[in-house]
């Protein structure tokens, strides 16, 4: 189910690093301002659920009781034993307060039977078939290919770290098959057209 999609190797082709440029502009005093009124501005981050590592990532899941709706998920898209059986990734885990924010009828079409091939194409775009921790994350941006092949855009350039639109609630979950980053929203990629709510 999982293949190969880019190797260890190409972590740092992929995630080009912030340009000199970006960060000369970042280093003018009008640049540094900006992003301080807006820091104050933006809504607080959800608080993290302060998810440990429980052996495996779908038994760490399993154990926390913020993750009741991705591990069903996972279950119901044939996924589970998939991911437990395979070594190296990184999942980023979106809270059931994530996947609550969606409309409820949606949610709840999705866990249906009949859509489990969207389902599953949602739940791949949020893995990533090599171990990225934090630390190769922060201070870099850039495209990252998902399992389910569309790109996931990663933007270390700030705090805090964000995947695609979403923020990096908790970080570098270290189970005993990759690495867990829990994130505030579900991903959903561009060739995935939800069920109608």
């Amino acid at each position: 189910m999982f293949r190969t999609i880019l190797a260890a190797a190409a972590v740092t082709a992929l995630l080009a690093p912030i340009t000199a440029s970006a960060q000369d502009a970042a280093a003018s005093p009008a640049a540094t301002a900006a992003p301080a009124a807006a820091a104050s501005a933006a809504a607080p981050l959800p608080a993290s659920p302060n998810l440990v590592a429980a052996g495996s990532i779908t038994a760490t899941l399993k154990a926390s009781a913020h993750f009741t709706i991705l591990s069903k998920a996972l279950v119901n898209a044939q996924l589970a034993a998939v991911l437990n059986a395979t070594p190296g990734l990184t999942l980023f885990a979106p809270t059931d307060e994530a996947f609550q924010a969606l409309p409820p009828t949606q949610l709840a079409k999705l866990l249906l039977p009949d859509n489990a091939p969207v389902l599953q194409k949602i739940l791949i775009y949020h893995l990533v078939n090599l171990t990225l921790d934090g630390a190769k994350i922060k201070g870099a941006k850039g495209p990252v290919p998902s399992v389910e092949a569309s790109q996931l855009q990663l933007d270390g350039s700030g705090d805090p770290l964000k995947v695609n639109d979403a923020d990096i609630i908790q970080a570098d979950v270290k189970a005993t098959n990759g690495v867990i980053h829990v994130i505030d929203k579900v991903l959903i990629p561009a060739d995935v057209t939800l069920p109608a709510a």
